[in-house]
């Protein structure tokens, strides 16, 4: 990947890994961190955001989750080594579970069909119109709506399968 495609990646995708980053940890060193280490590998990994293979946000989101959880994982391995002898702070309500969430849909959308996939992400996440996805896409509208229905099937099965309730 040369430097102005990556700066470009960085561009256009940044800002929503330090969001969902910032969200989970609650700290802006770890977060930083994340979305380095996640830009790192898209570095390391060009093939990933080959244009056939569509829209590279999954990937990115799906690399900072894993490396989300490892950090998590790392931590609560250790010992607390700055013990005060005071209960800890309690957690504030944030966006944390609707970020984990997001990111377990993006995971499951990456398993189904290129055509399924396709058209959820024109109808449901590009706000398309059924008569637009079908101009968009190329097919006719019944066909949009067939695919919708088998896609929204399909991805509720897998997100059964990897365990989360629907």
């Amino acid at each position: 990947m040369d430097t102005d495609a990556m700066r470009a990646l960085h561009d256009r995708h940044a800002a929503v890994l330090w969001q969902v980053a910032l969200r989970t940890t609650g700290d802006h060193g770890r977060a930083h961190d994340a979305v380095q280490e996640v830009l790192l590998r898209a570095w390391r990994h060009p093939e990933v955001f080959d244009e056939r293979r569509g829209d590279p946000r999954a990937w990115l989101l799906r690399t900072l989750r894993n490396i989300l959880i490892d950090d998590w994982r790392a931590r609560s391995a250790r010992p607390d080594e700055s013990l005060t002898g005071e209960p800890p702070e309690r957690g504030v309500d944030d966006d944390v579970d609707a970020a984990l969430q997001s990111l377990l849909v993006s995971d499951a959308l990456d398993r189904l069909s290129a055509e399924h996939r396709e058209v959820l992400v024109e109808c449901f996440y590009r706000g398309h119109s059924v008569a637009e996805a079908a101009r968009r896409i190329g097919v006719p509208p019944g066909t949009v709506k067939s695919r919708t229905h088998y896609a929204l099937r399909a991805l509720r099965l897998t997100l059964d399968e990897m365990g989360v309730g629907t």
